[in-house]
């Protein structure tokens, strides 16, 4: 298939490069050119200017949050020139508010429109184990799917409706910090109390957690690993407010999504808004009295 790609940070070149592994027709377009260079290098396209990458049968797009989408032009301003027929595939973790605009600004200019967030870290990504989770049409899924399922290793379909997608995406980000804010806790009690928090997570992570998450992140965590980020702290404490604006939205209560997202605010102003988000943990550390990397 010819797909464009917009958004080559960490995630979206690892996901771009299984594009080509798969042996799409690929042209991409980023605002730093040195992952367009890199990718060029191995048989893609690289576009002068964004529109060129709306010119295929389907478009990527991979962007750190609602604003960089929408200085793209991507809510409206570039989808008046796309080719016919083309649906586009928004990877992004955005809010619900805009995933709704989103999926209105491309039916009214007859564009497909398919929210599909990812599970999974850039070495995920790059190893093609992502879990990818998709909402749109029937004819826009079908129309993706191959794309899809040559970047993960499981498609899930989640509703008919763009934002559904987006929302189950918030909800498991916000667990995910709800699983490292837990484990930053209750290592920083252990090392306070000379116990060994690697022997902890091994215990832990072998038994009663033994989840990739809890694996994952509890060895982060143990070691202060926390660059180069995977997922920067900043990003997490958007996702959180993220979940935050959709209880509002939705009228449900979030207190514990509160909790972690001001505690995202105190890593932030003790420096650790570019580390990754496993460093929540860090103030953990910090504000019980213990040595943490900053």
């Amino acid at each position: 298939m010819k797909i464009g790609f917009i958004g080559l940070g960490n995630m979206g070149s690892a996901i771009a490069g299984n594009l080509l592994k798969a042996g799409h027709q690929l042209t991409v377009w980023n605002r730093s050119p040195a992952a367009v260079t890199e990718l060029a290098a191995r048989g893609a396209v690289a576009a002068k200017a964004p529109i060129e990458a709306l010119k295929g049968e389907l478009l990527f797009s991979m962007l750190a949050n609602d604003d960089a989408l929408r200085e793209v032009g991507l809510d409206g301003a570039l989808l008046g020139q796309a080719a016919p027929g083309l649906v586009h595939v928004n990877l992004a973790t955005i809010s619900v508010d805009l995933a709704h605009e989103l999926a209105e600004a491309h039916a009214a200019r007859g564009i497909g429109y398919v929210a599909a967030p990812v599970f999974g870290r850039p070495e995920a990504a790059a190893a093609k184990k992502l879990i990818v989770i998709a909402a749109g049409t029937d004819k826009d899924i079908a129309r993706a799917r191959p794309a899809l399922e040559a970047i993960g290793q499981r498609l899930t379909v989640v509703g008919s409706i763009p934002e559904q997608a987006n929302l189950f995406k918030i909800a498991g980000n916000f667990m995910l910090a709800a699983a490292i804010e837990t484990m930053g806790e209750a290592i920083a009690l252990l090392r306070k109390g000379g116990v060994d928090p690697a022997l902890f997570i091994e215990v832990m992570t072998t038994s009663l957690f033994a989840s990739p998450a809890y694996q994952g992140y509890g060895a982060i965590i143990v070691g202060q690993k926390y660059e180069p980020a995977g997922f920067k702290l900043r990003l997490g404490k958007k996702d959180l407010g993220l979940a935050l604006d959709a209880g509002d939205r939705l009228q449900v209560t979030l207190p514990l999504a509160s909790l972690i997202h001001d505690h995202f605010i105190e890593a932030m102003a003790s420096g650790f808004g570019d580390k990754d988000w496993a460093a929540l943990a860090g103030l953990a550390a910090t504000k019980a009295g213990l040595p943490s990397v900053a």
